[in-house]
C-alpha cells in the first residue's frame, strides 16, 4: 500500500511542469520560491565549502601564510630562523619566538598579515611605514594613539630588523637593549625589554615568560 502511495506520488510530482511549481492560479506562490532560492543557496555554500577543504588539504604547510598555520606550525616555522639570528646576534631564540607570537597575535594582526610586522615595530623618519591604530598604555589607563610602523618585504626581514634593533638600540639611546642580549636566560631577557621600553604594556614580561613556557620555546634556545 505504501509503495503505491509512493508511485502515485511520484507520477503526479513528474506530472507538475516548472511554472505551476511557482504559480498557481495565476499566484506566485512565494514560499516555493524561497524555499528553492534557499536550497540552491545552500547548494552552492556547501560546494565553495568541499573546494575550500579540497585546497587546504592539498596545499603544503610550508606554503600556507602564517597566518594560516597553527601555534604549532607557527612556531616551526619561524624556530630555524629565530636561531640563526641568536647564533648571529645574540637574541634568545626563545625571545624572538615569543614576542612575534605576541606581539603580531600569532600572524593574525592587520600589521603582520598585511605588511609583515610581526613585532611592532615603530618607524622613524624615511623609513617604508603605515600608520594604524594602537592601543598604549599610558598614565596607568590604556589610550589608543595613532603610530608609524615599519613595513617589510617578508616575515624573515621582520625577525632581521627586530634583531638589530635589540643589538642597535635606538638612535637616542644606543645601548636600551644591551640587557636583553647580555641576560643568560630568558624570564631576565623577558624583563630587560620592558626596563628598556619595548612595550608600555605593564605585564608584557609576564605575558613573553608565559608564552615561552607553554610553548616550550626555550628548547630552541642556542647555548
Amino acid at each position: 500500500m505504501a509503495r503505491k502511495k509512493k508511485r502515485q506520488w511520484v507520477k503526479k510530482l513528474r506530472q507538475i511542469h516548472p511554472s505551476q511549481f511557482f504559480v498557481k492560479k495565476g499566484r506566485l506562490q512565494r514560499g516555493r520560491v524561497i524555499l528553492v532560492v534557499a536550497l540552491v543557496g545552500g547548494l552552492a555554500l556547501w560546494q565553495t565549502d568541499i573546494q575550500h577543504q579540497r585546497v587546504e588539504a592539498t596545499t603544503p604547510v610550508s606554503e600556507l601564510p602564517l597566518n594560516e598555520l597553527t601555534h604549532e606550525q607557527f612556531i616551526a616555522r619561524l624556530a630555524p630562523e629565530a636561531q640563526s639570528l641568536q647564533a648571529q646576534y645574540g637574541v634568545k631564540a626563545s625571545i624572538s619566538i615569543a614576542q612575534a607570537a605576541l606581539e603580531s597575535d600569532w600572524g593574525r594582526s592587520e600589521l603582520a598579515a598585511k605588511y609583515n610586522n610581526f613585532f611592532g615595530v615603530k618607524a622613524s623618519a624615511g623609513m617604508p611605514s603605515v600608520t594604524l591604530s594602537t592601543k598604549e598604555f599610558v598614565n596607568d589607563e590604556w589610550v589608543t594613539v595613532n603610530a608609524a610602523f615599519r613595513t617589510y618585504a617578508d616575515w624573515r626581514s621582520s625577525m632581521t630588523d627586530h634583531a638589530l634593533l635589540l643589538v642597535n638600540g635606538t638612535s637616542e639611546n644606543p645601548q636600551r637593549y644591551q640587557a636583553v642580549l647580555q641576560a643568560t636566560d630568558y624570564k631576565t631577557a623577558a624583563y630587560a625589554l620592558v626596563s628598556g621600553g619595548y612595550a608600555t604594556d605593564p605585564g608584557y614580561a609576564e605575558k613573553i615568560i608565559r608564552m615561552i613556557e607553554t610553548y616550550n620555546l626555550n628548547q630552541y634556545d642556542v647555548n
